[in-house]
């Protein structure tokens, strides 16, 4: 494609429409059958063709629109591909078969997801939905053998079960909801059991863990919230959700006190947390004067090895992306690049994975990234001199980030909360510490116990600071006022975006705003004389006319 290059200040646009229509294509595909999805990937290919074509015969200037849209074309194109082969077992293959009849069966499945809380059962006790793939099933007196995604969902021991354990459990098996990348629901009526004996049910997790539990990144998780226990207060289950994303000791009304202030995507492997590792380890790396090049390979080498280490989910790979872009947006301030770094992250991350078209997660994600390649620098830069940059940057980033993730925060849960920009930049100075130290505090736990205590009681301060920090807004008057639901609720929290960036350009640039007032004043007196004197020269030509006229009328 031709066209310039994206300097400091210009926004580069070209892999803009890539992304929408890739987002669109996976978005749509969710909901359509295979064969149709099938169709729009011939016609987007078609479409790609005819745009190359008009390329070649287009004028020199005028080759870049039509080479633009032929690229958008293409990636769609991939994306609709890869859906239709994956639509085909789950809307077509034996699994949802025999969740459209809702038949009941044995199951032998492999854990791929952590365990999620959704609710309780008539008895309170917890229900847990868990990601699963089938390895074989039995019903209608028939085994099947077939790997397709589902859901299970079950009580007691379906919250010790960890990703990569095969267990076996029987239920009723029904469709999923439209949207759903699983072939079915499985509502599980029996205990995880050993795939080798459907009599003994799972045993609970012990510190050695058991022949069936995989000594992987989930076992790591779990040694390191075992190693947290000796933390007192809400550290002790705060740490482990903060670094490795394990919530399973995380205080309930601690838990409710970050969704009221907006801090649960700490308790996540998020693009924060991405973002804190991988400049910590690009300083660590500069300090030993490495080169710049050297320092990136250094600081991306050890990012994956985090991402292996916690687990290489979707959710984890997404945002050790958009954390890396993040943080190349903030400390090289090329908009223009880091946009367009987004755009392509964006389309490649959906080409591997159509189903992240339809996840909120994936959603707020782009959002928040996209506040901070576009907003955050331009935001820093308003503060006054005396303004030391760490603390500009640090209002600027949550604040970028939530002034574009609102509107779908209130679609998913309407209430406004009136204190979550300060909590955020309260709780900002005790994240790192938690994050980088908490990170290097993981692999000393199993093979140097003894020395993971320093990082970890360092991090642990930092963790219960954190608690204590969300706990005290959350008390506040107004941490949480009702919004309106629906579009309506939406559109007003994109005005209130929109006041909000106004408010603080006018804060932040009074002698300005004072300024534009007193010239808004000025033309407004201008218009308003000017108007007085049209008003007053219609009367006076009223006034005149009035006088000249006979008093008796025309006369006949």
């Amino acid at each position: 494609m031709s066209g310039t290059k994206a300097g400091p200040g210009r926004v580069d646009l070209r892999l803009a429409p890539s992304a929408i229509l890739t987002w669109a294509v996976s978005l749509a595909s969710a909901y359509l059958p295979p064969l149709w999805t099938g169709v729009v990937c011939v016609a987007l290919a078609v479409a790609a063709c005819l745009l190359l074509s008009a390329r070649a015969v287009a004028p020199q200037s005028l080759r870049t629109f039509p080479a633009t849209l032929a690229v958008a074309c293409l990636f769609a194109a991939a994306v609709a591909a890869h859906a239709a082969t994956q639509a085909g077992p789950r809307q077509d293959g034996p699994v949802a078969d025999a969740a459209a009849a809702r038949d009941s069966v044995v199951i032998h499945v492999l854990i791929v997801g952590d365990p999620r809380e959704f609710g309780t059962d008539s008895r309170g006790s917890g229900r847990w939905a868990v990601p699963a793939e089938v390895i074989d099933m039995a019903a209608d007196g028939m085994l099947i053998r077939t790997r397709t995604r589902i859901l299970l969902t079950g009580g007691e021991g379906w919250d010790q079960v960890v990703k990569g354990q095969e267990v076996r459990t029987a239920g009723k098996l029904k469709p999923a909801k439209p949207g759903q990348v699983e072939a079915g629901v499985l509502a599980a009526a029996t205990p995880p059991m050993r795939p080798d004996s459907r009599r003994k049910t799972e045993a609970r997790h012990q510190t050695g863990g058991s022949a069936n539990i995989p000594q992987g990144p989930a076992q790591l998780k779990k040694q390191f919230s075992s190693a947290a226990e000796w933390l007192q207060g809400d550290a002790a289950g705060l740490l482990p959700g903060m670094v490795t994303g394990d919530t399973t000791g995380l205080d309930e009304g601690l838990e409710a006190a970050m969704k009221t202030t907006s801090t649960t995507h700490l308790t996540a492997v998020s693009g924060a947390n991405c973002s804190l590792i991988l400049g910590g380890l690009v300083l660590l790396a500069r300090s030993f004067r490495l080169a710049r090049g050297v320092a990136a390979i250094v600081a991306l080498a050890c990012l994956a090895a985090f991402v292996m280490m916690v687990g290489p989910d979707a959710s984890v790979l997404r945002a050790a992306v958009m954390g890396a872009i993040g943080l190349t947006a903030l400390s090289s301030g090329r908009r223009g690049r880091s946009l367009g770094f987004l755009c392509l992250a964006v389309t490649g991350l959906l080409i591997l994975d159509p189903s992240l078209g339809t996840s909120v997660g994936f959603l707020l994600s782009v959002l928040a990234t996209l506040g901070i390649v576009l907003l955050a620098r331009p935001i820093a830069s308003w503060a006054p001199t005396w303004v030391p940059s760490w603390l500009a940057s640090a209002v600027a980033v949550p604040l970028a980030a939530q002034l574009l993730c609102s509107p779908v925060i209130v679609a998913l849960q309407p209430q406004f909360s009136g204190y979550s920009l300060l909590t955020n930049i309260a709780v900002a100075p005790f994240v790192a510490p938690v994050t980088i130290l908490g990170t290097i505090a993981v692999p000393l736990v199993p093979l140097i116990p003894w020395l993971s205590v320093i990082p970890m009681a360092i991090a642990g301060a930092s963790a219960e600071i954190v608690a204590a920090i969300a706990r005290f807004f959350a008390g506040l008057p107004g941490a949480a006022l009702p919004w309106p639901e629906g579009p309506t609720g939406i559109a007003t929290m994109l005005l209130w975006s929109v006041v909000t960036i106004l408010i603080v350009w006018l804060v932040l640039h009074p002698t300005l705003a004072g300024s534009a007032v007193l010239s808004l004043h000025r033309r407004l007196v201008l218009l308003m004389a000017a108007g007085e004197s049209v008003v007053r020269r219609r009367r006076a030509k009223a006034h005149s006319g009035s006088r000249r006229r006979p008093v008796g009328g025309p006369r006949v």
